[in-house]
């Protein structure tokens, strides 16, 4: 039964992906925006604030420390499963849509908009990581870079919004729920209003799914016997992030490579700063590294590692390709080895 439903979930998430992808592009023509202000602060934030709520409920409404651990464990699993999974993923998308990509495995991206999601992701997930090595007792200091942190991530917004948008996509398909807006059916622009409307019947298509996708996980998980920590680490950001990020897939398939890896790294700073400024406001005591905790952290620096791995070639050749998005995945294999055989020894 599990299985039925995570294959519907999965069916009605890959539905809101398409419309959520057809509507913030309309929604961005109607603004007026930058592709980067488009992938990387509209379609990331809005397909990140579903799973947002994880931490957000564990850490604030939960009790007791499995709770915190569940919250923390997602805040943390979430980058790292963006900067490895989510870009092999979309890696092995380019290579098996490369026939029908006029640019075949190459990326065809905007490095302004990249590297410079890069660089604040950097900056707000370095302090971030930074503050899990104050001593105890440091609960006032975590929170003034939670301040700092919603003050970085504010600004990287404005920067993004800010950019003046180049020529608009003219190959951008009609708008997928057109016939709601009556009387301009045949108007190659639809209004705004109905552009909105799809978006949110979108983000409820992809927040319902992931919802029971979730839910479905965490029972096989349970039939398995995978413990509540491998769940936090591993098993969650991949119910909640990882659907939500068939965005991306749907986006490399139309060549539109600049929303679909801004679609990414948009949410990689977006989970940087705003996740980690709950874990650090209402949980400092657990956002520590410590000895039960090291394991977790840990995943930080692979999911740095791996960005280098990844982007750096793009920053010397100035090119990159599916295949070396796909590189992430071995950064995912070697962290998901680590836990295993750690969570074998403590069984041990």
């Amino acid at each position: 039964m599990d299985i039925v439903v995570l294959v519907l979930a999965l069916v009605v998430i890959l539905i809101g992906a398409e419309l959520f992808t057809n509507g913030i592009e309309w929604f961005g023509r109607h603004l007026d925006l930058a592709e980067g202000a488009v992938g990387s602060v509209l379609a990331a934030v809005g397909t990140a604030l579903p799973e947002t709520m994880i931490p957000l409920v564990a850490i604030v409404f939960g009790s007791g420390g499995a709770s915190t651990e569940v919250g923390v464990g997602a805040v943390l699993g979430a980058p790292f499963m963006l900067g490895t999974l989510a870009m092999f993923v979309t890696g092995v998308a380019i290579l098996a849509f490369r026939k029908r990509r006029r640019q075949g495995v190459e990326l065809v991206v905007d490095q302004k908009v990249l590297l410079h999601d890069l660089r604040w992701f950097v900056l707000g997930y370095g302090l971030a990581i930074g503050a899990a090595f104050l001593p105890p007792g440091s609960g006032l200091a975590k929170g003034g870079v939670a301040i700092v942190l919603l003050a970085l991530y504010a600004w990287y917004v404005r920067g993004h919004l800010a950019a003046e948008a180049g020529e608009h996509d003219e190959d951008l398909a009609p708008l997928r729920l057109r016939r709601l807006d009556r009387g301009r059916v045949l108007h190659p622009v639809p209004r705004l209003r109905v552009v909105g409307v799809q978006v949110v019947v979108a983000l409820a298509c992809i927040l319902l799914g992931a919802v029971f996708f979730v839910g479905a996980v965490q029972h096989v998980a349970a039939s398995l016997g995978v413990g509540s920590a491998l769940l936090a680490l591993v098993v969650a950001p991949i119910a909640t992030e990882l659907p939500e990020k068939l965005n991306s897939v749907i986006w490399v398939r139309q060549g539109k490579d600049t929303l679909a890896i801004g679609n990414i790294t948009g949410a990689m700073v977006f989970q940087s700063a705003i996740p980690t400024s709950i874990a650090l406001l209402f949980a400092p005591a657990a956002w520590s590294v410590g000895t039960g905790s090291a394991l977790s952290f840990l995943s930080a620096g692979i999911t740095l590692v791996s960005l280098a791995a990844i982007f750096v070639p793009l920053r010397i050749r100035g090119g990159l390709t599916g295949r070396g998005l796909a590189i992430g995945g071995i950064f995912y294999l070697a962290y998901l080895a680590l836990v295993v055989a750690a969570l074998a020894g403590t069984a041990a």
